[in-house]
């Protein structure tokens, strides 16, 4: 196998300008079981299918987040995505707030699911998957899960993340004689 090639600086530098434009929801990836109780903040969360034998979506996490392995030891994790009003437990996740011993976990309230996966309480909604499969890209692992379980918080707006701060979306006003592009 060839060694790969170092990104041109000039199209990273791009990418990385380009991606900020984007907007994402927050979310916090926990997983617990026999390698045990970890979670990580990402933005890279997306559906993948609601069709096939069970629905399933797409997390990406760095590779040096403990998480990530932590995720496929135990094969199983939740995806809590947040709500306006939870930046705190974001930066937590994220390790930009120090917490008491370093332990991110201390920062709000959990209950843990069906499938054993620590919830957030009040999260807007949690998806609690099985790993049915993971593949290394970049420095980067995709993590695709098949969702045995969704619940739906009470209610809310999702917190987003884009231009490098976090937000919530606001509906656009309805305009009269909207013409179809």
């Amino acid at each position: 196998m060839s060694p790969v090639p170092p990104t041109d600086p000039d199209i990273r530098a791009a990418f990385l300008d380009g991606m900020t434009l984007t907007a994402c929801t927050v979310n916090v990836i926990t997983t617990d079981g026999k390698a045990g109780r970890f979670g990580a903040t990402v933005s890279a969360m997306s559906s993948v299918s609601a069709d096939g034998e069970r629905p399933t979506l797409l997390v990406c996490m760095h590779e040096k987040v403990s998480a990530a392995p932590a995720i496929i030891a135990n094969g199983h994790f939740c995806v809590n995505v947040l709500r306006d009003g939870q930046a705190s437990i974001s930066d937590s996740f994220a390790g930009r707030i120090p917490l008491p011993g370093g332990d991110k976990f201390s920062c709000t309230a959990w209950s843990s699911s069906t499938h054993g996966q620590p919830h957030i309480e009040g999260a807007l909604v949690r998806f609690d998957c099985r790993l049915r499969s993971n593949q290394q890209v970049g420095t980067h692992f995709v993590f695709i899960g098949e969702v045995l379980a969704v619940n739906l918080g009470e209610g809310g707006s999702p917190l987003i993340y884009s231009n490098r701060a976090y937000g919530t979306p606001g509906r656009l006003p309805e305009v009269a004689g909207r013409v179809a592009c």
